[in-house]
């Protein structure tokens, strides 16, 4: 039934404005609509819609996420533009925040304004994470 339709995340936010600024400037999603509730956005055929909140508490847990080509040097160009990626004392990372599981696939954290936890991934050769590491 669902299987054959898009899929919309929804994301909080405290802070309309610095989240538009992040999500449309910085990653570069489409802004394809805005209210006093929210803003929708997409991205490579995906549909974000980021609500306005009053109050928020970030989970500690990845909440969106992006699968890459090139993990390096998409974090070389997102740092270039300001984003930090997290280092977790519990894993091992590599100086870029890259931790790599058994089965090669890489993986990096960074957050949003609100402090949402968001990651890139480069598959490695099985196409999934053998091993999913607990960062919080």
């Amino acid at each position: 039934m669902l299987r054959d339709q898009k899929l919309r995340a929804f994301i909080p936010t405290v802070d309309p404005d610095r989240a538009r600024r992040f999500y449309v400037n910085l990653l570069g999603f489409n802004l394809l609509s805005e209210d006093y509730y929210g803003m929708d956005l997409e991205t490579n055929g995906s549909l974000l819609r980021i609500s306005t909140v009053q109050h928020f508490i970030p989970h500690p847990f990845t909440v969106l996420g992006w699968g890459v080509d090139d993990l390096p040097s998409v974090i070389a160009s997102m740092v270039r533009r300001g984003v930090i990626f997290e280092r977790y004392n519990i894993i091992n990372q590599d100086s870029s925040g890259i931790w790599t599981s058994p089965d090669g696939t890489k993986v990096a954290w960074f957050k949003d304004p609100d402090g949402n936890l968001l990651s890139l991934t480069e598959f490695g050769d099985s196409g999934t994470i053998e091993e999913d590491p607990i960062i919080y």
